[in-house]
């Protein structure tokens, strides 16, 4: 799947494009395609991360915003007096223009092996960004990777469930598992997220609960 793929077969709401296409090169680095699966690009991790920023978290809407804006610790949580949605336009513009200034072009026109140096600088906070630490940037950036790669696929990402498939996890609770839980046996599934119930894609029993399809592994 390539990036005019997941462009088509998405709506974004607060992204714009050349923020898309700079997350799009990012969050494959993070969790790269491999022998293992799909890697955060092609399980639609921008996708959620759009619908996070679009959402009440990303303009912090349930958070105090009033001051004084101290350097915290990692125990205090979010510090940073720009909301979520500010953070990425502001640090995405930013390091663009670092990337314009120092190689000619934006990040996500670079080669994959700058990329990569880069996104580690940025860790390190080794690039001074004007607006805002380039470590907070990464730091919300690879949270808001890990959890669009795991979480329910209804949120946008972890398409096709792959990230749970990665894991062996198999989603919602079946009425069996308490008698299953309790066996020596391993439970591999077939996973079922919230969206599939949805849907209608995967039935439920009389309570209401999905029913799993098992896989049959070779011992």
């Amino acid at each position: 799947m390539t990036l005019s793929d997941n462009l088509i077969g998405a709506s974004y709401v607060y992204l714009l494009e050349p923020e898309v296409r700079f997350l799009e090169a990012a969050v494959e680095h993070l969790i790269p395609t491999d022998e293992l699966g799909p890697g955060a690009r092609d399980a639609g991790v921008v996708v959620y991360i759009d619908r996070q920023l679009a959402s009440s978290w990303g303009v912090h809407g349930r958070m105090y915003r009033g001051g004084p804006w101290m350097e915290g610790t990692p125990q205090q949580g979010y510090q940073s007096r720009f909301t979520p949605q500010e953070v990425y336009r502001i640090a995405i513009s930013e390091i663009d223009q670092h990337c314009k200034t120092a190689f000619g072009r934006p990040f996500a026109q670079l080669a994959g092996d700058r990329q990569l140096r880069l996104l580690k600088q940025l860790e390190k906070d080794e690039i001074a960004l004007p607006s805002l630490s380039s470590k907070f940037f990464f730091d919300l950036l690879w949270r808001n990777t890990d959890e669009g790669y795991f979480a329910d696929p209804l949120y946008g990402g972890n398409r096709d469930k792959v990230g749970w498939k990665l894991l062996g996890f198999p989603g919602l609770p079946t009425s069996e598992y308490r008698r299953l839980v309790t066996s020596s046996e391993p439970y591999h599934a077939e996973p079922v997220s919230v969206l599939d119930v949805q849907t209608g894609k995967v039935p439920v029993d009389a309570e209401g609960f999905p029913k799993h399809v098992i896989i049959k592994r070779d011992r």
